[in-house]
């Protein structure tokens, strides 16, 4: 695999439960996710509000409330595979079955090469992008947290 490899400052927006709008740069509490697994630290976020939204969809009716919260990524070392369409594959019914997720490899490249973050496109809206950061310290608050309902 070969990543463009680009500097990124700008803002990325969260969806996260209420419970953690204070500490907004957490990375994300599973044991793995579709670029994470083994330990790994990642904090998902998306380059628009609406981003944000989207990626959340699969999540949604679980009855947890939650806030949208502006950031800023500053990071140099931010591997784009927005171009790459198995980094939009839908992982969790691999693992449903026992296999590896192939996003996996994509996100162990990119952390090989001294990634701080990687970017990719929504699998649900190509149109939209997403972030996940391996390297929470690159993101910091800019905004006030704004209250989220599911619709």
């Amino acid at each position: 695999m070969v990543f463009p490899i680009i500097s990124f400052d700008g803002p990325v927006w969260r969806l996260l439960p209420k419970g953690l709008a204070a500490q907004p740069a957490v990375p994300a509490s599973a044991p793995e996710g579709r670029f994470h697994h083994s330990g790994q630290v990642a904090a998902y976020a998306s380059l628009s509000a609406e981003g944000a939204v989207v990626a959340i969809q699969r999540y949604l009716g679980d009855g947890v409330e939650r806030v949208l919260i502006p950031m800023r990524l500053t990071a140099t070392r931010v591997a784009d595979a927005r171009d790459m369409p198995s980094a939009s594959i839908v992982w969790q019914d691999l693992r449903s079955t026992g296999e590896h997720s192939p996003t996996w490899l994509l996100s162990d490249e990119a952390r090989n090469l001294g990634a701080d973050a990687m970017l990719y496109s929504s699998r649900s809206r190509p149109d939209l992008s997403h972030v996940v950061v391996f390297k929470p310290e690159c993101l910091n608050t800019f905004g006030e947290a704004s209250a989220y309902v599911a619709r």
